[in-house]
């Protein structure tokens, strides 16, 4: 059996863009929803870029897990296609559900891997001197620690903003609630990473 996507070449995946996209995208996914499997290639391709470059921050740097989850994560969303109403960008919707995979497949017991190593950098700069921290392999443990260890809530409001470049506004949506309460949870994650950080140093 083939797998349900295939691995694009970076020259031919085409960059998010326009509104004229957006209105495409519409296009194709009701072409999808139709039965029409080019819509669902040309989806993909569209789409496959950055949904594999959050799951290989999610998996540590994992690039084979993160194919894996890939697949998986395409699988789902072609299955659970009606429940996207179209509020959000279909990337935004398609990252919770790679998310989502991510998260079953730690739970199932699936191999781990540590965090990339810039992960403290844009997450917890709590020390003065930023140079020192990045080279921390102790600090980047602590920090990796300290993520799994945030509510599922706050990492996923992380991952999202940083990695699944889901805009502020698509995630006050998504929760029922104002940018500036995102904002605020935004903070309060970051304060928990901080908190949860220095608990691991002092042990």
């Amino acid at each position: 059996m083939q797998p349900i996507v295939q691995h694009p070449v970076a020259s031919q995946v085409p960059r998010r863009g326009s509104a004229g996209q957006a209105d495409d995208e519409s296009t194709l996914l009701a072409a999808l929803r139709r039965g029409e499997r080019s819509a669902a290639e040309e989806l993909a391709r569209r789409t496959y870029r950055q949904t594999f470059a959050s799951l290989v921050q999610l998996c540590g740097g994992d690039r084979d897990l993160a194919a894996d989850l890939t697949q998986e994560t395409y699988r789902r969303a072609w299955s659970s296609l009606d429940s996207f109403q179209g509020r959000a960008r279909f990337t935004s919707w398609l990252y919770r559900i790679a998310y989502n995979t991510f998260l079953n497949h730690r739970r199932g017991g699936g191999r781990d891997r540590p965090l990339p190593e810039d992960a403290d950098e844009r997450w917890a700069d709590e020390a003065p001197s930023p140079r020192e921290l990045a080279a921390s392999r102790d600090r980047r443990g602590r920090v990796r620690a300290a993520l799994l260890d945030l509510p599922d809530e706050q990492r996923y409001l992380l991952s999202a903003i940083y990695w699944g470049e889901v805009p502020v506004r698509e995630l006050a949506e998504e929760a029922g609630i104002t940018t500036v309460a995102v904002r605020k949870r935004l903070a309060k994650a970051h304060d928990a990473l901080r908190s949860l950080i220095g608990e691991e140093a002092s042990r």
